[in-house]
């Protein structure tokens, strides 16, 4: 499983004509099925499969990273545990730490990537159908008039991070006694504006050219930076490691993925008299790089990640080891999330050409596959969560000052935000549609606002109740409401998906999840220790999930097996 980072879809494919269907690229409703963009008729069924074994191996190679970037924050957070415990080293560290925390979903996860996928999309789209003025390359009159301006804006943004570090330390944490080491940690950390932009940049522009490897494998470069720093130098410089290595991580994020953009977007120095000129074709290529279209992005961005402050809010008013409980239970409930949504990130590339193409039939279709299949993914994660979570946390976490009154907690918290798992997805997999067709739309920004208000007025109804696990019911709520109206309004806005099918499929899904999940927890005491309880839960809540599915006629469920059978009977 290798990345080939040779620029254009055609490339990209899989030279094997006979790769056979693929989940990821299923045939849909008409007798061709979807093409790739660009693509003939004629040509579709051919096409389509090996597209789609395409899209299957990268989102495996994604998620196969994305895994390793986990257990790689997970050895971080122990390193950092070690050598500074709970201590004021640490708090200045984590004070620190919430700079990159935001630079990372403005700039790499959500904000960047749902601007500038759908923009590099219409350039591609542009370059292939010869739209191009004077034979010139869209792609790279689109770098050449984004990317300089970005450098500046951003390193404008980190210099005044570093120059106001002290007043950042104030706002965000007023009653440090010295707040000398958190001003530095955070200088240190400023540079993450810069350095997270641009490997947001170059994220989009390789997956829209189908190079889903290098952007999958940020985290773990960041990751390693910080571990090297912190093991390195931490006898010397003491916590400032652990911020230098943020500063050292954030850089290799950017040479991870810079052999491969220099291959797929060659730069060009535009010379001052055609600047203004460049810019103009730009602007026509991405509509999308507008303040109109950005407002709307930066609101949704920054409302999905206030559902964490609003948290953290309401459990400072709780006893000590509060806001523990729900770090721990959220960090490891929201990996099946985390590891369905690699799905729509493959295959939003796929979701913005078509809709520059004006395929909105193959759109809708890609659409409603991806939400099938992110919510298999998502609620057999949920059924585990359901089933296992003491036990889950136990292997995890239970050590040392981590006691088992700790682990009874975490894990009640973990089975109430696994209730959510499905909102969180469906949010995740339904907002990039929305930003996918190139014009301005504040839906997605209002119904997560909504469900922020949701979250606001039940956590502050259930807190004083039931604590935590209000809290996490709250959150539960809260995003699934924001969930239902992204389903109820894309297919009037954007994509015309089938709202009610797609209702109707994640619940034969849900059904068994629910299904698996009970019977993960009536058998998960039967074997007292808890790694093989895991280990055994593992394979009974797969079984009796499929099992669950195929009695509900789940189309996903079936399509799954199928392709199993297969593939075993291919390769026999």
């Amino acid at each position: 499983m290798s990345e080939t980072g040779t620029g254009t879809e055609a490339e990209a494919r899989p030279s094997d004509p006979a790769a056979g269907p693929s989940l990821l690229l299923a045939p849909g409703p008409g007798p061709e099925g979807p093409r790739p963009p660009g693509g003939s008729p004629e040509t579709a069924s051919g096409e389509a499969p090996r597209l789609g074994a395409f899209l299957a191996r990268a989102a495996a190679g994604t998620a196969v990273l994305t895994v390793l970037a986990a257990v790689l924050g997970l050895v971080r957070d122990q390193a950092i545990a070690r050598y500074f415990g709970a201590s004021d080293a640490s708090d200045a560290f984590l004070i620190a730490w919430t700079v990159p925390e935001m630079a990372a979903t403005l700039l790499i996860e959500d904000g960047m990537a749902l601007l500038l996928v759908p923009a590099f999309s219409l350039a591609l789209t542009r370059r292939a159908s010869g739209e191009a003025e004077g034979g010139a390359d869209p792609v790279r009159e689109l770098v050449a008039a984004t990317l300089p301006r970005l450098f500046l804006l951003l390193s404008g943004g980190a210099a005044l991070l570093i120059a106001g570090a002290p007043w950042v330390v104030g706002v965000l944490a007023p009653g440090l006694a010295d707040p000398r080491l958190a001003v530095d940690c955070t200088r240190l950390t400023a540079v993450t504006v810069l350095t997270f932009g641009i490997t947001g940049y170059f994220s989009a522009a390789l997956r829209a050219h189908g190079s889903f490897l290098p952007p999958a494998g940020v985290y773990v470069a960041y990751n390693l930076g910080i571990i090297g720093m912190t093991l390195a130098l931490h006898a010397a410089w003491g916590v400032r490691a652990a911020a230098a290595g943020v500063a050292v991580g954030s850089a290799l994020m950017i040479l991870t993925q810079l052999p491969v953009f220099l291959r797929l977007v060659p730069l060009t120095r535009p010379r001052l008299g055609r600047f203004g000129r460049l810019r103009r074709r730009a602007e026509r290529s991405a509509p999308l790089l507008g303040f109109a279209v950005l407002a709307p992005v930066v609101v949704f961005v920054v409302s999905r990640q206030s559902q964490v402050l609003v948290e953290r809010f309401l459990a400072s008013t709780l006893p000590a080891g509060a806001i523990s409980h729900l770090n721990y239970a959220q960090k490891v409930a929201q990996m099946p999330m985390v590891l369905s949504l690699m799905i729509c990130t493959v295959t939003f590339p796929v979701v913005a050409q078509a809709m520059a193409a004006g395929e909105h039939e193959k759109a809708r279709r890609r659409v409603e596959r991806d939400l099938g299949l992110a919510g298999m993914v998502v609620l057999l994660g949920t059924a585990v969560v359901l089933g296992y979570a003491p036990q889950i946390v136990e292997v995890l976490f239970q050590r040392g000052a981590f006691d088992s009154a700790d682990t009874a907690s975490t894990a009640q918290v973990m089975r109430v935000y696994a209730v959510g798992l499905l909102g969180h997805c469906l949010v995740g997999a339904l907002s990039r549609p929305f930003f996918s067709s190139g014009r301005p739309t504040w839906f997605p920004a209002f119904a997560m606002g909504t469900g922020l208000l949701v979250t606001m007025g039940a956590g502050y109804a259930l807190t004083y109740r039931f604590g935590v696990d209000g809290i996490a019911t709250a959150n539960a709520i809260g995003i699934s409401s924001t969930a239902l109206l992204l389903l109820m309004g894309l297919g009037t806005r954007v994509v015309p998906i089938r709202a009610r099918d797609v209702a109707l499929s994640l619940s034969r899904l849900a059904g068994a999840s629910l299904a698996a999940g009970a019977a993960g927890w009536a058998c998960a005491p039967l074997v007292p220790d808890p790694v093989l309880s895991l280990a055994a839960g593992c394979l009974l809540v797969p079984a009796v999930f499929f099992l669950t599915g195929l009695a509900l006629r789940s189309p996903e469920v079936r399509s799954l097996l199928a392709l199993t059978r297969r593939r075993f009977l291919d390769g026999r």
